[in-house]
């Protein structure tokens, strides 16, 4: 386990979060997924500096982990076209939540993989990416384990677990969103 967590999360970059969430939901029963259009964020910065990071993701369930789809809407540099130029797609990123940021965000440094992405919603919550493509063939994303990160969590895998195959796509607006208590 990297930084003595597991991975949570598995993304992948497409050009439509609706279609490539269809797909994975026909092809191996995942979902349903939660769609949010062009999520919108106080800031970002990509390799230290600002950027505009207009993208849409699509989150859904399969067994354990989270799936992502993600799509970057314009063409700024960033760590999705670091890999893959507008018009690619495939594998992009582990998602890994951690009780410290600075501390994993140290751990990261210090194995040599740099920030590119360090971007925060409207609410102040942060996620930030690494390259780690040399060791390991992808990027890491780090969240810290808030309660309403959690919590979303949460309500993908139950979504998931009371999931009888209709209504995959759903809309979510995730600055709206209200997460179930943890218990």
């Amino acid at each position: 386990m990297l930084l003595g967590q597991p991975v949570r999360q598995l993304a992948y970059i497409v050009d439509d979060v609706r279609a490539a969430a269809l797909a994975h939901h026909h092809a191996f029963g995942s979902g349903p997924y939660y769609i949010a259009d062009h999520i919108p964020l106080k800031r970002s910065r990509y390799r230290g500096a600002d950027t505009v990071f207009d993208h849409s993701a699509a989150y859904g369930q399969w067994g354990s982990v989270m799936i992502e789809f993600m799509c970057q809407h314009n063409d700024a540099p960033s760590a999705i076209h670091d890999m893959y130029p507008r018009g690619r797609e495939g594998f992009h990123h582990i998602a890994i939540i951690v009780t410290s940021m600075a501390q994993a965000r140290g751990e990261l440094e210090a194995r040599g993989f740099e920030e590119t992405l360090y971007a925060e919603m409207l609410d102040g919550f942060e996620f930030i990416m690494f390259d780690a493509r040399a060791s390991y063939g992808h990027f890491i994303e780090l969240y810290e384990g808030t309660d309403r990160l959690l919590g979303f969590y949460d309500m993908i895998a139950q979504a998931s677990a009371d999931f009888n195959g209709e209504d995959v796509l759903r809309a979510i607006d995730l600055d709206a969103v209200v997460v179930p208590a943890r218990s």
